[in-house]
């Protein structure tokens, strides 16, 4: 049986297996990046597992947010407008896509 994780890096989901040690990135450039970022902030005074983000990222990642509320908000208007079992079914699977997208910082 298979449990799924998330990259440490990007968020991704990572498919493990019951047996070894539990993966922490999807593939090497992501581990390649955190031994980067974890370097590049020593003795900064910045926390080693900190996230940090440029403007650019943190924008992006707002949008993604923004995107997935107004998609949970479109379902909750279906809702309250009676919308039949078809629709509601697009509405929260183009809901769960925007969340899952909105998860990933990078």
């Amino acid at each position: 049986m298979r449990r799924l994780g998330s990259c440490s890096w990007c968020g991704r989901e990572i498919g493990e297996s019951e047996i070894g040690r539990r993966r922490r990135y999807c593939r090497q450039s992501c581990r390649q990046r955190a031994y980067e970022h974890r370097n590049s902030v020593k003795g900064t005074g910045i926390p080693e597992d900190s996230v940090v983000l440029s403007a650019q990222e943190v924008a992006d990642l707002s949008d993604r947010w923004f995107a997935a509320r107004c998609a949970a908000e479109d379902v909750a208007t279906a809702v309250a407008e009676g919308a039949d079992q078809t629709e509601l079914k697009e509405l929260t699977e183009t809901l769960v896509a925007m969340a899952r997208d909105a998860e990933r910082l990078r």
